[in-house]
């Protein structure tokens, strides 16, 4: 508040002059609350702006929650995300600006804006997103023990090992020129595919 031309006495009493009120009363006042439902809504706001790629509403909701107090680091840390999950191999770009930006949060303050500009006028892929929430439910909900790592993927480093069939029949790929063809998955999910819809 613009109470600093307030003077203070020796009393200890603060005297207050119609003109700091009116000051006062005519400044914007936030609705945001740090801990409360106007930061996850404003949180949804900036991410759903950048997913739909509009950076001008993207940047207003960054500077409500800003300008309401928000931690810029809290900021920071979910641009990180969205630049994983929402941009992903769209531009694999967006996360070195995010983890810089989230880098600078620390050093500097708020530099978040061009951040947020550049993520919501990003391509945007969810691919990598969508396949390892496959992954997770896949691991998660197996019955039973998982797999074992198929033995020409386990590395062998002893004699007893080596003996046992670990690393037998490995293809290195850097000896081969284009793809080689190599099982990588378990025989239990041999023909999955998690990135297909």
């Amino acid at each position: 508040m613009a109470l600093q031309a307030c003077s203070l006495q020796n009393t200890d009493r603060i005297i207050l002059m119609e003109k700091h009120v009116k000051e006062v009363l005519q400044r914007s006042h936030f609705l945001y609350d740090r801990a409360g439902e106007e930061h996850y809504n404003s949180i949804s706001a900036l991410h759903k702006s950048m997913r739909g790629s509009d950076a001008n509403a993207g940047l207003y909701w960054l500077g409500r929650m800003l300008e309401g107090g928000e931690e810029p680091l809290y900021v920071a840390r979910r641009l990180v995300r969205f630049a994983s999950e929402d941009v992903g191999l769209a531009d694999p770009l967006a996360l070195t600006q995010a983890v810089s930006t989230f880098q600078a949060c620390h050093l500097i303050g708020m530099p978040e804006c061009e951040c947020v500009v550049y993520l919501a006028r990003a391509p945007k892929s969810v691919e990598v997103y969508q396949a390892y929430n496959k992954v997770k439910a896949c691991v998660r909900t197996h019955r039973g023990p998982l797999p074992p790592v198929p033995l020409h993927l386990r590395n062998a480093p002893t004699k007893l090992m080596k003996n046992l069939g670990y690393a037998e029949g490995y293809k290195y790929n850097p000896d081969f020129h284009g793809l080689v063809e190599q099982e990588y998955l378990p025989e239990e999910l041999r023909g999955v595919d998690f990135f297909t819809k």
